[in-house]
């Protein structure tokens, strides 16, 4: 309630004056800000514990794509990801696909969020819906109430060929071949139904990562920019095509047991990069 009605201005006041408020949970105060910072783009830190300085936002509407709740104002990302959506859009409709539709990329100065992702906060981070784009602009109605669709067959881990096709497939295919992408997460029943193809190349399969939900969308994580030394990448991916034990792994109950160890506390300040400091408190 207080951050609500602070300006930005009060809020890095608090911050420069006062020692507690760098122990207060960070998405408060990074989803309190709605403009980037100027000068030029530079994530910083990784995608579950950082900031990004100089994010630019993705318009609503594109040439092959619509960004959905734009409520949220998550729709902020390095120029790397603006191009990378502007790109797979481009691929995607020449296959064609009918459009992207965009879910959640970062906030205007990244950070951890309020809800939804402990991830995308770098502004290397993307979800793309996997039901094609309707045929018409969306209201801002439509684009707060429609729903991404799951893929799998009710109650199991498989996907249901109704909902994921060959259309779906060379989706990911181009999302994976474009450049910078280090990881796409899926759902494991969306990469085990990618492991069946004989595919002319397989190499793509590799950045293709089985992960809790991404049932109905896919997650884009970009490799850090070339020289960005403030960014910090994920360790490679293993060697080989993830198609065998690997991907078995997921389709036994292990990764869904109830975890017995308490959830981690939300992040501070003082838990992100110093930088990510200068980047909240920049005008």
């Amino acid at each position: 309630m207080l951050l609500r009605l602070l300006g930005l201005a009060s809020i890095v006041f608090l911050l420069l004056t006062s020692a507690g408020f760098a122990q207060q949970p960070a998405r408060d105060f990074f989803g309190a800000v709605h403009n980037a910072t100027g000068g030029p783009s530079a994530p910083i830190g990784g995608h579950a514990k950082g900031c990004v300085a100089g994010a630019v936002q993705l318009p609503a509407n594109g040439p092959g794509w619509q960004a959905m709740r734009l409520s949220r104002d998550r729709h902020w990302g390095t120029p790397e990801l603006v191009r990378y959506i502007e790109g797979l859009a481009e691929a995607a409709v020449q296959d064609g696909w009918p459009g992207i539709l965009v879910g959640d990329m970062g906030q205007a100065r990244g950070g951890p969020m309020k809800s939804g992702h402990a991830s995308h906060q770098t502004g290397l981070d993307v979800d793309i819906w996997l039901q094609p784009m309707p045929n018409h602009v969306l209201s801002a109605e439509e684009r707060e109430n429609l729903s991404a669709v799951s893929v799998l067959k009710t109650g199991t881990r498989d996907v249901d060929p109704a909902r994921f096709g060959e259309a779906q497939r060379l989706l990911i295919y181009r999302a994976a071949q474009l450049p910078g992408v280090a990881r796409i997460f899926v759902a494991p029943g969306i990469k085990r139904s990618l492991c069946a193809i004989n595919w002319r190349d397989r190499s793509f399969l590799r950045k293709v990562r089985p992960w809790y939900g991404h049932d109905d969308h896919i997650h884009v994580r970009l490799a850090c920019p070339a020289g960005v030394a403030s960014c910090s990448d994920q360790a490679p991916v293993p060697p080989g095509d993830g198609c065998g034990e690997e991907l078995a792994y997921w389709f036994t109950d292990a990764p869904y047991r109830p975890s017995t160890t308490p959830p981690s506390p939300p992040l501070t300040l003082a838990d992100l990069p110093g930088a990510c400091r200068t980047v909240l408190e920049a005008p």
